[in-house]
Parts: structure tokens; sequence; C-alpha cells
């Protein structure tokens, strides 16, 4: 398994990450399933498990914390804030005291440590993030007593779906270890701003969404239905869905012969050095050993890489689920 790191963050990670949002609460999930596949993951070399408060009430960060006992390797830990408010994105004129108060921060990682039975967590997120709120000095006394009393490693901004220049001032005040943002074939936006600036700064990259919530993965089609309470029936909404597919298959029509589409899209994220890690979600054993296959396979070919940044697809914000 390969080992990246950025300056800020200071201890080298797996490359292929561990996303954990659905592991906790959604339906037709089988938990022995899912402690398999963790088992399987940590066993192949994955270090780097992303987590947080609201997945769950706090029952993901409990399992983490179950796997963390389970193994005598050292996993890298990082979890989130919930906002205050519990509105996800933050609205773009919420001030910083609805979602994230000085005590508010304080006791979530509190509860976050209770929930992981560790002393010290890793990589603290704040789950959203506006940019209006990076010059004040609320949040940076917050992060500073947290990392001064050994509660947090790091702290990072779990940025919102395509906005990745909302996070930048932040970067700027060089208080942010770590920056998590939506990056995959359809959204390379993060390349234009973003990235080069965490390279300036030392910050790591951690890529979440690779496969754009399945589409990337082969899982959508024209007429898939997702069932009530499934925060895909909102993100593929009809006009979404018809788009989307009308996408996929123009990439399919790229991929070369003897290639997957999961594989491909994964591995154009690797592909990227700026990237720190990526965090798929892995409910199942054979998405932990396709993702592991994909990442022992390495970097696609530069000139497929250049084929696959014609299919870049540029989105606005819409209600969102993450």
């Amino acid at each position: 398994m390969e080992l990246r790191t950025a300056e800020r963050l200071g201890i080298p990670v797996s490359v292929l990450g561990y996303g954990m949002w659905g592991l906790a609460g959604w339906k037709d999930t089988d938990d022995a399933e899912v402690e398999r596949a963790l088992d399987k993951a940590v066993k192949s070399g994955v270090t780097f498990f992303d987590t947080a408060f609201a997945y769950g009430d706090g029952r993901s960060e409990g399992i983490l914390g179950n796997l963390i006992r389970r193994h005598e390797t050292r996993l890298y830990t990082a979890s989130k804030i919930p906002p205050k408010n519990r509105v996800w994105p933050a609205p773009a004129a919420s001030p910083l005291d609805e979602c994230f108060p000085a005590n508010h921060i304080r006791e979530y990682t509190e509860r976050t440590l209770k929930n992981l039975g560790v002393e010290q967590l890793d990589l603290m997120q704040f789950h959203v993030w506006q940019d209006a709120w990076a010059s004040d000095e609320s949040w940076h006394t917050a992060v500073g007593d947290l990392k001064r009393d050994g509660l947090i490693r790091s702290i990072g901004l779990s940025l919102n779906r395509w906005e990745p220049w909302n996070g930048l001032a932040a970067i700027r005040t060089g208080l942010i270890d770590a920056v998590q943002v939506v990056y995959n074939v359809f959204d390379q936006s993060p390349e234009d701003e973003l990235f080069p600036l965490c390279r300036e700064m030392g910050v790591a990259i951690i890529a979440r969404v690779p496969f754009d919530e399945g589409s990337l993965a082969g899982q959508l089609t024209r007429d898939r239905k997702f069932p009530e309470g499934d925060f895909r029936r909102n993100y593929f909404n009809p006009q979404n869905q018809a788009a989307t597919m009308d996408r996929i298959e123009r990439l399919e029509a790229a991929i070369p012969e003897g290639m997957s589409l999961p594989e491909v899209a994964l591995r154009f994220v690797f592909s990227n050095p700026d990237v720190t890690t990526v965090i798929p979600g892995m409910r199942r054993v054979q998405s932990v050993s396709g993702n592991l296959a994909a990442e022992a396979a390495g970097p696609l070919d530069p000139n497929l890489v250049a084929t696959l940044r014609a299919h870049r697809w540029d989105r606005k914000p819409a209600k969102q689920a993450d």
C-alpha cells in the first residue's frame, strides 16, 4: 500500500483510506459484513479512517473505536464536529456562533474521543464550512486550546460539495492542516485553486466521493429508483440522473479494454500526487477487494488521464445531504 503525507499532517497514511459514512444507519447494512470489510482493509494496509459524529449520532465513531481495539496496527483517526444547528451544508449567511461556538467545538471533540475510546484524535474536522468565518478568533482559540490540551493533533475542514473555493481563506490563516473535498472524474474543479494552495501551504488533501455517489462505480441506471430515506433519492433527482447517465455513457466509451469504470474512476484520483488519501465508502468485502486492486494497479497512463479531463463537469451547489 502506498503511503502519502503532507507537511502539516506529519504522519504518512495509506493513499486508499476508508470513508465510514455508510456504516451506520444506512438501509440494508449488514453489520457483520461491515466488520469483515473493515478487518480486511486493515490487514491489507489501509490506515486512514474517516468518520463523523453525525454518522449515526456517534455510532460510526463507535465502530471505528472497536476496530482500533481489534488491531495492533496504528490507525489514523479522523472525525468531524457536527454544526450545532444541524444544517448541511451551512447556509452562506449562517454566523459561526450558530454552527461552531467554542463550547460546542470542545464538547463534540470530547464526545468523539469517548466514542472512539482514545485520548487523542489525529484529525478533527469542521463538518461544514463558510469562509466568512475564516478570520473569527473564536474558532482559532478553540482549536488552539484542543491542540494545547492534547485532544487533537490536527484540524481540518470538510468543504461543501462543489465549493472547493469556499475554504481558501481559512487555509491562508495558517491554522488548517487538512481539507476534505469532493474530487472525481466529473468534479475536477478542486485542481484550479484549492490543490495549488494546499501544496503551497503543506495542507493534506482528503478526496471524498470518488465514485460520484455510485454513478462512477456503475451503480446508476436511467431507471433506478432509490427508496425513501436514501440520500441518493435527492442527489439523483430525475434531472440529475438523466444528465449523469448521458455523461457516464460517453465516459464508458473512453475506457480502455480490460479496465472497468470503477477502477478507472478510483485510479484517476490516485493519479493526482496532490491527493494525500481518498476515502471511498466500503460496506462490503467485495468493495474493499476491488478498491485494493485499483490501488495496487497504480496511477493511470498520463494519456488516459488527459482523456478523462475532458469529462470534467462543473456543477453548482444544490440542496445536499452530506
